[in-house]
């Protein structure tokens, strides 16, 4: 049997996940989906600006998308697995 992954976003889910980015953070988003990468969730902590997290293709790297648009590959978050 196989096992269906329950964390999949909706088409309206992840619009209203991108409607948190800024244009800097959109246009590397784009820049990344077409690598295959992809938004999977949004942090915000409180009084801070949103983190937008991305993983590859496979599921096994993430990155975060900083303010002014680059790509954090090394940072300091903790995911669950």
């Amino acid at each position: 049997m196989l096992k269906q992954e329950r964390r999949k976003i909706s088409k309206e889910a992840m619009a209203a996940l991108k409607r948190q980015l800024n244009d800097a953070q959109l246009t590397t988003l784009s820049e990344m989906e077409r690598f295959g990468w992809e938004l999977r969730f949004v942090r915000r902590p409180p009084f801070q600006a949103s983190i937008p997290v991305v993983f590859d293709g496979d599921g096994k790297r993430f990155a975060v998308i900083e303010s002014d648009g680059s790509l954090n590959h090394s940072p300091d978050i903790v995911i669950r697995p």
